[in-house]
């Protein structure tokens, strides 16, 4: 997802002042890429969820190499003591929703990673 601007922010702020659909407890929808306000069922817009963890398989470890994965195995531990619980997980798995306006959608879902930028 691109960084948002301060004007994307600028953007949705005055939008949201013209959201009539909203009631006191609910809070507005905007598109993740372009910042548009989605009025759910009105719009037409798409939820995305993207779920993503890291390869479960272990690498081979030969039987004389033991000695020196302890060791890199330690040396991760010590690494990791200064991580917060959130950056450890985000490591190992990671699930998340999107809402995308109709163009947003179409360009996002033929080209997902961003490659032909």
């Amino acid at each position: 997802m691109p960084p948002r601007s301060y004007s994307a922010s600028k953007k949705r702020r005055e939008l949201l002042g013209k959201c009539s659909y909203l009631s006191d407890d609910s809070s507005p929808l905007f598109c993740h890429r372009c910042g548009t306000v989605l009025e759910p069922g009105v719009t037409g817009h798409y939820v995305v969820r993207i779920e993503s963890f890291a390869d479960p398989t272990p690498p081979p470890i030969p039987a004389q190499a033991v000695d020196d994965v302890t060791n890199e195995i330690r040396d991760v531990v010590d690494e990791m003591r200064d991580m917060s619980e959130r950056e450890l997980m985000d490591q190992v798995y990671r699930r998340m929703t999107i809402h995308l306006c109709g163009s947003c959608y179409r360009s996002w879902i033929e080209d997902p990673t961003g490659s032909s930028m």
